[in-house]
């Protein structure tokens, strides 16, 4: 908790030029109880804003840093896995400023502390309590966010008693701004392809959050996760043997949820162009025979990464959870 819920909160962003810096910016600019102070990016330094995210002209003068200033309440870390943590071992940060890292780099608890500087896992429909008085945050996974948010109710009750089964598929985004083989446009339009299967590398922070929940929780989570030939959003399909009817499912999750409000729970059908460009993940829950079926969907650039990051800023300084967040979905 702060003092500064009566003024603007003054923001640095490191890595402003990739995809999540960008989606930082695109809510910052328009977020009403915050200032940015600056965006930084070596190889941008000196160029506005708008000539790396064009869709931002008219909108914001900004121009990137090369230097970072101490003169900020939050520190945004929009970098690559591994190179949040090469930054802070040479930039000392001072303690007053509260840092909001979207890597990998210190979201599992073995790596939750670098220096005097402790991680808190920023999930809020898990961790809301912890992130309010927390220093630093460590933003999770896209994919991880969708997969935990579709079976954290089952853990809380100690319902994860067999084998988890997920095929997920997220765009292209996801990838990072940086081109490669697999997000050139020849390559991903019209077609699909499975990478990482049962070895995907946010299995370990969702299995950390289930045992949060379900202490000694030790089942296998066949995870088999596929690229999209489109450019943001996540749809999972999560199955599990379970004796809830799909009443009793519906409600415990309807319940887990309620006053989390970016988390929706439905028995109708969904489709990602309801949360894309949004910061809700939506979740469908069906019984079939003995088992349980979950549909998770959420925005990977939102929800999964910068929408959540400034949703945790909110909690961590006592604004409205919503404040900035309130976006409208593609629709059509």
């Amino acid at each position: 908790m702060t003092e500064l819920t009566s003024k603007h909160i003054k923001v640095g962003i490191v890595g402003g030029a990739g995809y999540t810096g960008g989606e930082m910016l695109r809510i910052l600019i328009n977020h009403p109880r915050v200032e940015i102070v600056f965006v930084h990016s070596n190889s941008k330094a000196g160029n506005h804003v708008y000539d790396v995210h064009a869709d931002l002209f008219g909108d914001t003068d900004l121009q990137f840093a090369s230097e970072l200033s101490n003169s900020i309440d939050v520190l945004f870390l929009c970098v690559g896995h591994g190179d949040a943590k090469k930054f802070l071992e040479a930039n000392e940060i001072p303690d007053h400023i509260k840092i909001i890292d979207l890597s990998q780099d210190f979201r599992l608890i073995q790596n939750s502390k670098i220096r005097s500087k402790n991680f808190v896992y920023g999930l809020p429909e898990l961790n809301r309590d912890a992130i309010k008085t927390a220093a630093n945050i460590a933003n999770p996974g896209c994919f991880a966010t969708c997969l935990q948010l579709g079976l954290l109710p089952l853990a809380s009750k100690g319902l994860l008693s067999n084998e988890v089964h997920v095929t997920a598929t997220t765009g292209s985004t996801g990838a990072g701004q940086s081109p490669s083989a697999t997000t050139h446009f020849t390559w991903r339009n019209d077609n699909l392809s499975v990478y990482k299967a049962f070895n995907h590398q946010h299995l370990g922070e969702i299995g950390q959050s289930l045992r949060q929940l379900q202490n000694g929780f030790d089942q296998e989570i066949n995870f088999i996760p596929y690229r999209g030939d489109f450019t943001r959003g996540i749809i999972a399909s999560i199955y599990t043997e379970s004796e809830l009817t799909e009443a009793e499912a519906l409600k415990l999750y309807q319940e887990y949820y309620a006053g989390h409000p970016f988390t929706h729970v439905t028995s109708r059908d969904i489709d990602l162009k309801q949360i894309v460009n949004t910061n809700k993940c939506f979740i469908q829950v069906k019984k079939h025979g003995n088992k349980i079926l979950i549909i998770s969907i959420m925005d990977n650039l939102l929800k999964g990464a910068s929408g959540q990051a400034v949703q945790n800023m909110n909690i961590m300084f006592d604004l409205d959870e919503r404040a900035g967040l309130r976006l409208k979905a593609t629709g059509f």
